[in-house]
């Protein structure tokens, strides 16, 4: 165990019990934000995947456009 563990740990044996609780709530929210921050936002899951109209498009504009009856 770190010298850093070994002091909080001392720290925490000090805190009344009835105080444990709100240390525990902000441990948690601090846990929290590092997982959030660790995860980012990752925009690749909205791209979806090309299809073969898609890729084609303007091919397939131009095929519309010549069997328009209008």
């Amino acid at each position: 165990m770190t010298a850093l563990r070994q002091s909080a740990i001392a720290e925490l044996e000090r805190v009344p019990e009835d105080k444990l609780t709100t240390i525990i709530q902000f441990i948690n929210s601090i846990m929290t934000e590092t997982k959030a921050e660790k995860s980012g936002n990752d925009l690749d899951q909205f791209i979806m995947p090309p299809t073969e109209r898609s890729q084609n498009a303007d091919a397939y504009v131009r095929e519309l456009r010549d069997h328009d009856r209008f």
